[in-house]
């Protein structure tokens, strides 16, 4: 199989899972019980912890394990923040782990562009908490952050981005950014599944959203996921390790699709933005994306039509409905996003295996 929905999840880096192994069979205590066995766990716990605020610029006792992305990012919508204040203002083109952790909360919209790109000129004084992604999930768009924190931090609100798109596939300093809060999920960057962690500025007002035991600073409860800490940790090095060359590498992969689509007429969506390396959105006229998905399968090629949230339903992504793109398009829209993994000859042969569908009436 050539796989090219990396941006979907990714496949588990085998050091990543080496480094877990010790804590899935030999070292498995409970990292909150005194004895041997569990002051051996907290002691890998907390080096895990310490790797990935290294990693973001950040101190270790902000870094919360999470269950994920979607976790986290409900987390910070439901439970940051000043609630004398009533307001989330979040982006039009946010995942629906933030869009849908806003309902039966008061909500206003920022805008995107026809690129993609969030436009902020309207964040409101009664704002609680503004919300952008750093990498938009289905146009790779790499999302103006910095200013954005800036101008919600102007009108008294925490700023929360999720950064789970761009984890390990950018370089990221948290002060930098001038975030309060950051979302991020080890699986988008050759992790364990079903761990992440949310970034929590020191003082920022947060409440639990999982009630239970005094775990996470009695802020999260639950029994700690030791192994996946472990991977999550080595798996965000790893990525931050090579992250140049692979960005490259993953850069000279869209060349050589793009140019194995020969005389396909398409559209690349968000062309002008700046966007995470190996992601296109392409939208090809008079062609079905779902057509597309299934005829590609058949050749043992993956890739998806969208967020893949969506892919039990036929219908127009949110955000390709947020840029202003038209109806056609939207149809016969497909996302390619590489890995690392992935070869020159599979790069190509994916633009052939389109092309060839095309050439067909597809």
């Amino acid at each position: 199989m050539i796989y090219a929905d990396n941006a979907a999840t990714t496949p588990l880096h085998p050091r990543a899972f080496e480094a877990m192994r010790p804590y899935l069979t030999a070292f498995w205590g409970n990292a909150s019980q005194p004895y041997r066995a569990g002051r051996q766990a907290r002691k890998a716990l907390e080096q895990a912890r310490s790797a990935i605020a290294q990693a973001i610029g950040a101190e270790a006792d902000e870094i919360f394990f999470t269950s994920g992305g979607t976790e986290s990012d409900n987390w910070a919508i439901r439970c940051a923040g000043d609630f004398g204040r009533s307001l989330v203002q979040v982006s039009a083109v946010e995942h629906h782990a933030v869009l849908n952790a806003c309902r039966g909360l008061e909500t206003a919209s920022l805008p995107a562009d026809g690129e993609g790109l969030v436009q902020a000129t309207a964040i409101s004084p009664r704002a609680r908490l503004v919300s952008v992604m750093l990498a938009q999930n289905e146009l790779g768009v790499i999302e103006p952050v910095q200013a954005i924190a800036r101008k919600a931090h102007l009108q008294g609100a925490l700023f929360h981005c999720d950064a789970v798109q761009a984890m390990g596939h950018l370089r990221i300093d948290v002060r930098n950014l001038g975030v309060d809060l950051l979302s991020a999920s080890a699986h988008k960057f050759n992790g364990p599944r079903g761990i992440g962690f949310l970034y929590v500025r020191r003082g920022t007002p947060i409440t639990p959203l999982v009630f239970g035991g005094a775990q996470e600073s009695g802020l999260r409860a639950g029994t700690e996921n030791l192994a996946s800490a472990v991977g999550m940790a080595e798996a965000l090095r790893l990525h931050l390790e090579t992250l140049e060359d692979d960005q490259k590498h993953l850069l000279a992969l869209e060349e050589i699709l793009l140019e194995a689509l020969g005389d396909v007429p398409f559209c690349r969506n968000a062309a002008n933005a700046p966007r995470l390396p190996g992601f296109l959105s392409l939208s090809f006229p008079q062609m079905s994306g779902e057509t597309l998905l299934h005829r590609l399968d058949l050749q043992e090629i993956a890739l998806s039509t969208g967020a893949a949230c969506d892919s039990k339903e036929v219908q127009i992504s949110h955000v390709l409905k947020a840029i202003g793109l038209n109806a056609d398009l939207a149809r016969g829209t497909v996302r390619i996003t590489f890995g690392a993994q992935n070869t020159r000859d599979e790069a190509q042969a994916v633009g052939k295996a389109i092309r060839g569908v095309w050439v067909k009436g597809g």
